[in-house]
C-alpha cells in the first residue's frame, strides 16, 4: 500500500507493545516496512526486542527498544511518558499479553492464570489506551489497534477457552466503546487472530494441529505475518473510514473437531 511515491506510514511513529517475538515482532517489522519509525517494546526479553529492532534497521528502517512491565500501573504510565517525550505517537498497537500456555505458567492454577491475564491483557490495555488516546485526541489524530481473539465471539470449551474468551471479550468490548470516546480524531480498532502458529502452535499436539487447520476455511494455520498485514491495513490511510471495528484474522472460521473437556 502506498500513497504516491511514499510508503503509507511515512514520517509516522508507531509503538508495538510485546514486539520482542511472535505476532508483535511481525507487526513491528510490517509497520517499519510501511515507513514508520518503531518503538519496539518488551517486558524482560531484551534479546528478543533487540533482534526485532535489528531486523528493522537491517531493512533500512528506524527502531529503538524500550522495556517495561505494563502490568505495573506506574511502569505503564512512565512508558507512555517516555515514548511521548521522544516524539508524538501516531500509531499505537496493544499487542503485549501474558503467556499462560507455555513454560512454567502452563502449570499454574486457573485463578492465577486469570489474574495474570487480566493484569496484562485487559487492565494494561485499558490504561495504556486511555492515556495514549487522550494525547492523540488533543493533537487531533492517531490510531490505536488492540489485539483480541476470534473465538471470544463464539466461545470455546475448556479452561483456556474460558480464560481467553473472558479477557479478549473484554478487550473487544472496550475497543468499541473507546472508539466512541475518541471520535472523530482517533480511530480505534481490534484485530482478532484465530489459530496463529506462534511458539505454542509450533509444539502443539497432533489434535491441535488438525483442529487449527480444520477450523479455517483456508485449511491452514495463520502466521504472525497474516496478522501483521491486517494491522498495517487498519492503521493506514486506506482504512480512514474504519473505526470501532473488530477484524477476524482466521482464514474464515468454521466449526471443526469437538474440544476435549478440561
Amino acid at each position: 500500500m502506498t500513497r504516491g511515491t511514499q510508503p503509507d506510514l511515512h514520517d509516522q511513529v508507531a509503538v508495538v507493545t510485546g514486539s520482542s517475538s511472535g505476532i508483535g515482532a511481525a507487526v513491528a517489522r510490517e509497520l517499519a516496512a510501511a515507513g514508520a519509525s518503531l518503538v519496539v517494546h518488551g517486558r524482560t526479553n531484551r534479546a528478543g526486542a533487540d533482534r526485532t529492532a535489528a531486523a528493522i534497521r537491517d531493512a533500512g528502517g528506524v527502531a529503538e527498544v524500550l522495556l517495561a512491565d505494563l502490568a505495573d500501573e506506574a511502569a505503564a504510565d512512565a512508558f507512555v511518558d517516555d515514548v511521548w517525550s521522544r516524539a508524538p505517537i501516531d500509531v499505537w498497537i496493544n499487542n503485549a499479553g501474558a503467556d499462560v500456555l507455555t513454560g512454567e505458567a502452563a502449570a499454574w492454577s486457573f485463578e492465577r492464570k486469570l489474574a495474570e491475564l487480566w493484569r496484562t491483557d485487559v487492565a494494561a490495555v485499558i490504561r495504556l489506551s486511555r492515556n495514549v488516546g487522550r494525547r492523540m485526541r488533543a493533537r487531533g489524530s492517531g490510531v490505536i489497534v488492540n489485539v483480541g481473539w476470534d473465538q471470544a465471539e463464539f466461545g470455546m470449551a475448556g479452561d483456556s477457552g474460558e480464560l481467553f474468551a473472558a479477557v479478549k471479550g473484554a478487550v473487544t468490548a472496550f475497543t468499541k466503546s473507546l472508539a466512541h470516546s475518541l471520535a472523530p480524531e482517533v480511530r480505534v480498532n481490534c484485530v482478532a487472530p484465530g489459530w496463529i502458529r506462534t511458539h505454542w502452535g509450533e509444539h502443539a499436539s497432533d489434535y491441535w494441529q488438525r483442529r487449527a487447520e480444520g477450523e479455517s476455511l483456508r485449511a491452514r494455520w495463520g502466521t504472525p505475518d497474516d496478522v501483521a498485514r491486517a494491522v498495517r491495513y487498519l492503521v493506514s490511510p486506506a482504512a480512514d473510514f474504519i473505526t470501532g471495528h473488530v477484524l477476524p484474522v482466521n482464514g474464515g472460521f468454521r466449526r471443526s473437531l469437538p474440544h476435549p473437556r478440561g
